[in-house]
């Protein structure tokens, strides 16, 4: 590892690196477990995932709905620890444990043609393994909302682009370079479902709820002609790994078809979608976050 990083990014990717030694389906066992505690003890993460649930999910009984929550829990606990095999491993053990079972060939057949690609990647799955897929097979920027401590984003960049991901800003000088990248035909990767600030989106239906969603991804489409796909990686069980899939949905012209498109791959396997996170904190007309 570079030791220009600051101590702190030192100190936590050596932790990660212990940790990291583990097989992958321990760490997804000790995932489980540490899901299961989060839940249990009261923690943020299992409030915001009950009340989200409970938005998207209204035809479910209580009973069914727990049983949902526990394991979508218990996913969270996973995605957490199997950073440390993803980020920390060797290229060759990581590339080993992210095969691809479904739709390559668009992703492929669309680097080839050469109007460059825009991915979708949901939070759904293994997020991070489908990033390492993405710059593994091809050149590839990647749209990311900085966090607020500086060594902790020099961290987070330095493994997410250990394949050769560009990390691209959530800013003015981001969207250029993400234009630039599209124009010149290479790939680039954005979370769709990430709460944009005021001003930088729109309310559209998202499970039946109105969510302030990114404009970007939609603007960046049609500005560019680049071929879109959705992409996420499953999670295998007993540790196999990762499987990356690509699907097509046609053009993705504005907010309501990107939300629509997200929401049906959530629903295909919604333990492993991410309702941990506040995607409704932002409300029509200034209404109190349903998080308070």
């Amino acid at each position: 590892m570079n030791t220009a990083l600051p101590f702190p990014a030192q100190l936590t990717y050596a932790v990660l690196w212990l940790v990291g030694r583990l097989p992958l389906r321990w760490l997804h066992a000790l995932g489980a477990a540490l899901g299961w505690l989060w839940l249990r003890a009261g923690f943020r993460e299992g409030k915001v995932a009950a009340i989200n649930l409970r938005r998207c999910f209204p035809e479910l009984g209580d009973p069914q709905r727990q049983h949902l929550l526990s394991d979508t829990m218990l996913a969270t606990g996973r995605t957490a620890l199997e950073l440390c095999w993803l980020w920390t491993r060797p290229a060759a053990v990581v590339n080993a444990g992210i095969q691809v079972v479904s739709g390559e060939a668009l992703f492929l057949d669309a680097i080839r043609a050469g109007r460059g690609v825009l991915i979708a990647a949901p939070h759904l799955g293994a997020w991070e393994a489908l990033n390492l897929y993405l710059s593994r097979t091809s050149k590839v920027a990647i749209l990311y909302r900085p966090p607020r401590l500086p060594w902790l984003e020099q961290l987070v960049n330095r493994c997410r682009g250990r394949f050769g991901a560009e990390p691209v800003r959530a800013e003015a000088a981001g969207v250029r370079t993400l234009l630039k990248r599209l124009k010149d035909g290479s790939v680039v990767g954005i979370l769709p479902d990430q709460q944009p600030k005021v001003g930088e989106g729109e309310f559209a239906p998202f499970f039946g709820q109105s969510a302030l969603t990114m404009s970007l991804f939609s603007k960046l489409a049609q500005r560019t002609g680049a071929k879109v796909l959705f992409a996420w990686a499953d999670r295998l069980e007993n540790g196999r790994g990762f499987a990356v899939q690509f699907a097509d949905f046609g053009e993705i012209s504005d907010t309501t078809q990107l939300n629509a498109a997200i929401e049906q791959l959530a629903r295909q396997a919604p333990t492993q979608y991410q309702w941990t996170y506040k995607r409704f904190g932002i409300q029509p007309g200034g209404a109190p976050s349903p998080y308070r």
